[in-house]
């Protein structure tokens, strides 16, 4: 997992931010996708 990423999850989840975390969730599943190509 990317650092920026990680840090940008750490900050939803101390900031108990559903909506960031979801949004954040959506890139890392399509990061895989991507790598997987």
């Amino acid at each position: 997992m990317p650092t920026w990423l990680r840090n940008q999850l750490t900050g939803a989840f101390l900031e108990r931010n559903k909506k960031r975390i979801l949004i954040l969730n959506q890139c890392w599943f399509f990061y895989c996708n991507k790598m997987d190509d």
